[in-house]
């Protein structure tokens, strides 16, 4: 497809590079503007090696010597995350990873953050840069609640310090909201809502509380939730939902049954 380029950096006409190769489904936008830097992008058959570049429906833009396609329209799905999974496309250590549980016949997706090799649960995938990067901010402010099993027996007031917001290795966390379930034997089921996604969060913050995480379950992210959808299951999110939620156009119907995810991918993934 031609999308074309304005071949001036102060031209106010078009889009970004980045964005459009974004919005194509090849990559995020920071992992687009990488793309751009090593060399891996070219407008009108010429190498380009920086992202302030507006581009048009014009010209010819390809990636890696392919043209970019018709933009597809957003797509958002739900992914139930077993435990034991690496949220990379590729692992250095070779351990498995989500994209090689994934359906074959999923598009290109990206996920909305990560979970960890231990977490479970909801994790958000997209076919759209724009999406990924707008759900990750933390300004975006949607509640991703837990479901966390710890060791210990705390009492109420063992979250407080979770609640009023805490420093942890000079880390500020924000203010948490933090439910004691139930005890079951020597754990206690905590529930767990925060508003950012810092690294490992939940563990680090009861970590400093005097208590280790040993099961830890993302049941929602803003209004997406995991429900009843099985480990390794993936599910596409209604296009009249992703409008709604995310103030976008209504993209085409497509099929929407819950899929179970088939490891038939090799460690490494998707690239």
């Amino acid at each position: 497809m031609r999308y074309g380029a304005c071949m001036t950096q102060n031209s106010p006409q078009g889009e970004r590079i980045a964005k459009v190769i974004a919005r194509a489904g090849v990559a995020s936008r920071r992992e687009a503007e990488r793309l751009i830097e090593a060399g891996r992008v070219t407008v009108n058959g010429k190498r380009i090696d920086k992202a302030a570049l507006n581009v048009t429906r014009a010209d010819r833009v390809t990636v890696d010597g392919r043209e970019l396609g018709t933009p597809e329209p957003p797509r958002l799905w739900l992914y139930h995350k077993p435990a034991g999974l690496v949220t990379t496309t590729r692992d250095e250590q070779g351990r498995p990873t989500i994209f090689d549980d994934l359906p074959e016949d999923l598009p290109r997706v990206m996920s909305v953050g990560r979970l960890d090799l231990n977490s479970e649960g909801l994790l958000l995938l997209t076919n759209d840069g724009a999406i990924k990067r707008r759900l990750e901010l933390p300004t975006t402010g949607w509640l991703r609640k837990y479901r966390v099993r710890v060791k210990g027996r705390p009492n109420d007031a063992t979250f407080e310090p979770l609640r009023q917001g805490l420093t942890v290795d000079g880390e500020s966390f924000q203010p948490m909201v933090v439910t004691l379930d139930r005890q079951q034997g020597a754990n206690a089921w905590v529930t767990v809502g925060l508003r950012e996604g810092r690294n490992r969060e939940v563990r680090r913050a009861m970590e400093a509380v005097g208590l280790s995480v040993n099961r830890l379950i993302r049941t929602s992210y803003g209004p997406f939730q995991l429900g009843n959808l099985k480990p390794g299951a993936v599910e596409e999110v209604r296009p009249r939902v992703v409008r709604d939620q995310l103030g976008l156009e209504e993209p085409a119907e497509t099929g929407k049954k819950p899929r179970r995810s088939r490891r038939s991918r090799r460690p490494g993934g998707q690239g």
